[in-house]
């Protein structure tokens, strides 16, 4: 199977980063019967870095973090993970890698303490390092207050955050976060965003996956859009918003004279001065070199703009045209 185009742009995004990759992938496929999830994606993910993967409901990134994760196997294809070989070390993988799903894995009749205890036992670390590290993650996340409550008493917040916390109690390098923010209000997504980044400054690697736009947007070093099990794109948020058309350069003036002196030395057939607001919209991706393009044209006809703003397609905007698909908030 061909490994995706991505392939190549993501792995030079590494090289390029000087940071080891902690996530590859080659030609990764899956299949349910006809039906094929994932059509010989590839990835590369630097260390200590956050990668998202968007997608519409059906795309293949749950199938994606199931198989990286080693919940199921690949039908083709090849990947590693932190250091790992996906297929040859699975155990070496499991012992590096937390993951949290897209609903919480917490035990409602056990306390927030309790919960830790029992997966510190599962990662077979030893009773006080366990007690340790449990007392350490209910303070950073902010719930020592409520270490002997049920957590059938916890708001879906607290239910997240204590989640995420029983996913580090093994001390993962790489982190698989399959839609970590649903449901949750604006407030408890901020606060999660903030927990996530703090990891990021640890050195964790992040593997996030979402459909809160806002949410790649703000966090991740790296996007990759999934659609029908193909990669169709894969770059940082800035550079996938410069590939949709759209985007231009807003000029206001001080005076109409002047806004129809600049109108002139663009298109003067096509350009349509909003004399209202004393503005002009110039098509452009907001790179550098078209910035210095119009700029150069204002200072070559002695023309001085008061104010000069960039506008370019926002994440909603790539997703729609990538995909096909308006991009919805997840169904509660």
């Amino acid at each position: 199977m061909t490994a995706s185009s991505a392939a190549p742009a993501a792995a030079a995004a590494s090289a390029a980063d000087g940071r080891p990759p902690a996530i590859t992938a080659t030609g990764l496929t899956k299949s349910y019967g006809d039906h094929r999830v994932l059509d010989g994606i590839a990835l590369c993910v630097p260390e200590g870095t956050i990668f998202a993967l968007l997608g519409p409901n059906g795309a293949g990134k749950t199938t994606t973090v199931q198989i990286l994760s080693t919940l199921i196997p690949a039908d083709a294809g090849q990947a590693s993970v932190a250091g790992c070989d996906l297929l040859r070390d699975a155990e070496g993988v499991r012992a590096s890698i937390g993951v949290t799903g897209q609903f919480s894995a917490v035990d409602n009749l056990l306390t927030a303490e309790e919960n830790l205890m029992l997966m510190a036992d599962l990662n077979h670390v030893p009773r006080r390092e366990g007690r340790r590290r449990a007392g350490d993650l209910l303070r950073r996340f902010e719930l020592s207050e409520a270490t002997a409550k049920p957590v059938v008493t916890f708001s879906g917040g607290m239910r997240r955050k204590l989640d995420l916390a029983m996913t580090l109690i093994g001390d993962p390098s790489v982190i698989f976060l399959d839609e970590p923010t649903t449901g949750l209000d604006p407030r408890s997504r901020r606060t999660m965003w903030e927990i996530i980044r703090g990891l990021v400054a640890d050195g964790v690697t992040i593997f996030l996956t979402t459909q809160y736009l806002e949410e790649a947007d703000q966090l991740a070093d790296r996007i990759a859009v999934l659609d029908h099990g193909t990669l169709v794109a894969e770059g940082t948020a800035e550079e996938l918003k410069r590939r949709i058309p759209g985007g231009h350069i807003r000029l206001r003036f001080a005076d109409e004279s002047r806004l129809r002196s600049a109108a002139a030395l663009f298109d003067p057939v096509t350009m349509k001065p909003d004399t209202d607001a004393l503005s002009l919209h110039i098509p452009g991706d907001g790179s550098i070199p078209t910035l210095r393009a119009v700029l150069e044209a204002l200072d070559g006809a002695g023309v001085t703009a008061e104010e000069l703003t960039v506008h370019t397609p926002d994440l909603d905007d790539v997703f729609l045209t990538l995909t096909g698909n308006a991009a919805k908030e997840p169904t509660r």
